[in-house]
């Protein structure tokens, strides 16, 4: 369902072109979610969210990638989820033009693999060789599960304040989130629609 929304564009400040699309569906095993996007048809600014239609609580789930059937595990991440490997020290907090999605684990793990190949693409003399060894250590680990080697398995963690993200697997079983933890996470951006 698309409907208009009268407000500027929080990007352009262009008036009557922000539009907001809403579609719920049924997603298995995890419930009913409706999927929100905020676009500018102007500028071609959009924000992404998924809101599960029971109420959530602040929540955390984490699953160790060990084996093939893992790798193709169903994820829910929404906008205000921080996606973490620990095993890495990698980390993905929810920003300003933060989007959520739905994925599985391999997915997320590519999402990965791509920042650090961008990353590696920009070192220069000045980086040192053990940064840039770091780099490749975390892409060869990531690549060879991906490959089905899982002699080094690593855990995928999701920590999301407005517990809207999941993990949908047998073995991934939901947390609370800490105190401390939820003084610490970021919790990406306001919903435009209900942003002065």
């Amino acid at each position: 369902m698309d409907s208009e929304v009268a407000m500027p564009c929080p990007i352009c400040s262009v008036e009557g072109e922000l539009k907001m699309r809403s579609h719920s569906a049924e997603i298995p095993y995890f419930g009913e979610h409706t999927q929100v996007t905020l676009l500018c048809d102007h500028c071609g600014w959009r924000q992404t969210d998924f809101i599960p239609a029971d109420g959530a609580k602040p929540n955390g789930w984490n699953i160790l990638v060990d084996d093939e059937e893992i790798l193709r595990t169903r994820v829910v991440r929404s906008s205000s989820c921080t996606i973490c490997i620990p095993e890495l020290d990698l980390e993905v907090n929810p920003g300003t033009s933060n989007a959520g999605y739905v994925s599985n684990v391999e997915g997320v793990m590519n999402r990965f693999v791509d920042v650090i190949e961008m990353v590696s693409a920009d070192f220069s003399p000045e980086h040192s060789a053990s940064e840039i060894a770091e780099c490749a250590e975390m892409l060869s680990r990531l690549t060879n599960i991906m490959n089905g080697d899982f002699s080094q398995p690593v855990s995928i963690e999701l920590l999301d304040p407005r517990g809207h993200s999941q993990i949908l697997h047998a073995e991934a079983a939901p947390r609370d989130l800490t105190n401390e933890e939820l003084a610490s996470l970021p919790v990406g951006p306001d919903p435009a629609i209900f942003t002065a």
